[in-house]
């Protein structure tokens, strides 16, 4: 769905100050008072001016919608060993929390003295965990990357996001062989929505977070191309869910995460970088600094910074040396 095109290598590590833009105080139901929200400092102005170009099914109220109705879900993800999983959900507004998926073997004994991890997500935290000036880093971290996966424009001007509701080859099925996620028969799962989900597999995974029901998006997977506010849940959804051995982007972009000894000697460092390597690793990383894919998300990420008032950000953005996740 990309196109290539001559590009100049973009590398960048700088340092921090902020200028303040847009920003209004206040709060909505079911936000912490004091808690700075997305909506305080990124506008419909904002939004209109960053994506002059979209698709109409892509509005800012649609993303606001999603960032608010995403804020009431907690996710408790335990595994053992790689494949084991028991996933509880939880409903804030009432408090309830549901085991949405636990595998047949999970309190088998010879599981139960398996590698144990445990994550916790908090979807309310997208964009808004920190100070304000890492939340918008955050922010245009995210815009930057889901600008680039749909894209169709002039290569440098950076206007050009949000053009594809889906990728354009949908004659593509994208069905891998899945227990927990069987395909639907009849149904294709090619690249929808903002990050462009694809597979069976990840569509009924993010189905079991965002719904609590892995048949959601399994029977329906049109609805991340048909409901604007699905669109922009799945993409929040992939943002904060660290999935097999990979950190969330929101870890990396906040500065939760922290390179292990296994990290650390395959060059993956925190930093803009690092999401890239979370979101097309495989094809993008670990080329040096001539990947046009991996220097148009850094562009678009310098770009959107700029826009937003956010100079001299430290934040490493190449990912040329790091090596991808398997």
């Amino acid at each position: 769905m990309k196109k290539t095109f001559a590009f100049t290598p973009v590398i960048c590590l700088l340092t921090l100050t902020l200028t303040l833009f847009g920003f209004k105080c206040g709060t909505s139901a079911n936000i912490a008072p004091g808690k700075i929200t997305v909506a305080s400092f990124f506008t419909e102005k904002d939004f209109d001016t960053l994506f002059p170009l979209r698709d109409k099914f892509y509005t800012y109220q649609a993303f606001i919608k999603a960032i608010n109705e995403m804020a009431l879900i907690k996710v408790k993800v335990e595994k053992r060993s790689i494949s084991i999983y028991k996933i509880t959900r939880t409903d804030k507004r009432t408090g309830i929390a549901k085991v949405v998926r636990q595998d047949d073997d999970w309190n088998e004994p010879w599981a139960q003295k398996m590698a144990y991890a445990v994550a916790d997500i908090d979807y309310g935290n997208f964009c808004s965990e920190k100070d304000l000036t890492t939340d918008k880093t955050e922010l245009a971290a995210f815009l930057a990357n889901i600008a680039h996966e749909t894209r169709h424009g002039q290569n440098g001007l950076y206007n050009d996001g949000l053009m594809y509701t889906h990728e354009l080859n949908t004659s593509l099925q994208y069905i891998s062989d899945s227990d927990d996620y069987p395909a639907v028969k009849g149904k294709l799962y090619y690249g929808r929505g903002p990050l462009q989900l694809s597979f069976n597999g990840n569509y009924g995974y993010a189905s079991t977070f965002i719904f609590g029901d892995k048949n959601v998006l399994l029977k329906n997977p049109d609805l991340v191309s048909t409901d604007a506010v699905t669109a922009f849940k799945t993409a929040i959804y992939f943002w904060m869910t660290p999935v097999t051995t990979k950190p969330s982007a929101h870890d990396v972009m906040t500065g939760k995460w922290k390179p292990n000894a296994d990290d650390s000697a395959k060059g993956r460092t925190p930093g803009f970088g690092m999401t890239i390597n979370i979101i097309n690793g495989a094809v993008e990383c670990n080329q040096g600094e001539g990947v046009f894919a991996m220097n148009d998300r850094i562009g678009y990420f310098q770009y959107f910074l700029k826009q937003m008032n956010v100079k001299n950000t430290e934040v490493a953005c190449s990912c040329g040396k790091m090596q991808p996740y398997p």
